[in-house]
């Protein structure tokens, strides 16, 4: 793969976490899948999952995750001991 492909890709992630930073100045919060798209979140572009012993799914971009609730809402998290 090429240089250019790793560049897209890392600006995708880094645009996808500095939308769900700006949206989730605390530690948690909610926000709606359309502001989010209108904003230029990428929902294909992500870092790493993490499935619940209920069986939720968060997404994470780095330390910043989603995860899907109803009526197209998203509740947003911060893992602080990403690194």
């Amino acid at each position: 793969m090429s240089d250019e492909y790793f560049r897209k890709v890392n600006s995708i992630l880094r645009k996808n976490r500095r939308i769900l930073e700006e949206f989730n100045p605390n530690e948690k919060s909610k926000t709606t899948k359309e502001k989010l798209l209108l904003n230029g979140f990428n929902f294909y572009f992500y870092t790493n999952m993490y499935r619940t012993k209920q069986g939720k799914t968060y997404y994470f971009v780095y330390e910043h995750g989603y995860l899907e609730l109803d009526n197209e809402e998203y509740a947003l998290v911060r893992k602080l001991d990403y690194i």
